[in-house]
């Protein structure tokens, strides 16, 4: 009987090294092309952690925040924030949990994102903002407007979630999920394999854009190589956003914000039309547009198309 223990024993920590050593494998393997180098940028020396951005340009400022995912990066923005700082000057910043910026072990919270945005723009841009977030920001963008409004004048939502998946909260089932995510080694190693690159592949071609044989390689590197950054922590952003930590329930911000918000929405969405509309019944003077052979990220897929919607709407011809 002793024996037997004793080799479930040595068994359990062989396996638990040899997972380890995977997964310590993964994360430096997929930053040997250096997409994410911080040369163009510096850090924000926030109270949870140091967060990467970018400034360029010269004009009003504009805050620039990419989509809720441990795989997304301010990347996001490459192909678009060049032209926009031609007339303003723009921040694109890395959140906290994503790319170059810190991945503490901690909960990740709709609160926390509200408090970086205010934060970052008190202290790093120093004047009111206008701001553009994508997708599974959303929410955290409106409600730090709903919060601080002196801070912001237009907001920009490209593709935003549904109300019905931001006001789903936390419960037991999904919090046992969070618990099993944040294990050392095992949570690690589920999390390498749903950020496989064959699983981040096969989301950016069926998900994220319209004509999949577009895609370049680079794009999958890059969401590759964020998500995996820093020992692949963003495994505790991924258990929030699974336990709907970084939820809340906008609709009552949504009717009481008076600073102009406009929607842009993807054609290729089969629900875009459905919930900006949604958002519309809610306060109607939100204005929208839609972008034609896109999906979730028009500023990679058609930066041109996306471009003439915000030019329109951030510079208005007078």
């Amino acid at each position: 009987m002793k024996k037997q223990i004793r080799n479930c024993l040595l068994l359990s920590t062989l396996t638990t090294i040899s997972i380890y050593g995977i997964n310590k494998a993964i994360s430096i393997s997929s930053s040997l092309k250096n997409y994410l180098n911080t040369d163009k940028g510096t850090f924000f020396n926030w109270r949870y952690g140091n967060v990467f951005y970018s400034k360029q340009g010269k004009g009003e400022p504009l805050l620039l925040i990419h989509d809720l995912n441990p795989a997304s990066s301010s990347c996001e923005w490459d192909k678009i924030a060049k032209h926009l700082a031609k007339k303003h000057t723009v921040y694109c910043l890395d959140l906290l949990g994503c790319g170059r910026s810190d991945k503490p072990n901690m909960t990740y919270s709709n609160y926390l994102f509200v408090q970086l945005i205010t934060d970052f723009i008190k202290n790093v841009i120093g004047t009111k903002s206008d701001l553009i977030a994508s997708g599974d920001s959303t929410s955290f963008a409106l409600m730090a407007c709903n919060m601080e409004p002196n801070h912001f004048n237009k907001i920009i939502i490209i593709n935003p979630s549904s109300l019905e998946s931001l006001a789903k909260t936390p419960n037991k089932r999904k919090n046992a999920l969070k618990f099993m995510l944040d294990l050392p080694v095992l949570g690690t190693m589920i999390y390498n394999i749903v950020f496989s690159e064959k699983a981040i592949d096969r989301i950016i071609h069926e998900e994220y854009f319209y004509k999949s044989h577009m895609v370049p390689s680079k794009t999958i590197g890059t969401y590759y190589e964020a998500a995996h950054m820093n020992n692949s922590c963003g495994k505790y952003l991924l258990s929030s956003i699974k336990a709907n930590y970084t939820n809340i329930n906008i609709v009552h911000a949504l009717k009481k914000i008076n600073n102009s918000i406009y929607l842009i929405g993807s054609k290729g969405n089969s629900e875009s039309e459905s919930i900006i509309n949604s958002y519309i019944s809610r306060n109607p003077s939100i204005e929208s547009s839609c972008i034609s052979e896109s999906k979730y990220l028009p500023q990679l897929e058609v930066p041109e198309k996306l471009l003439d919607i915000l030019n329109l709407y951030l510079d208005p011809v007078k």
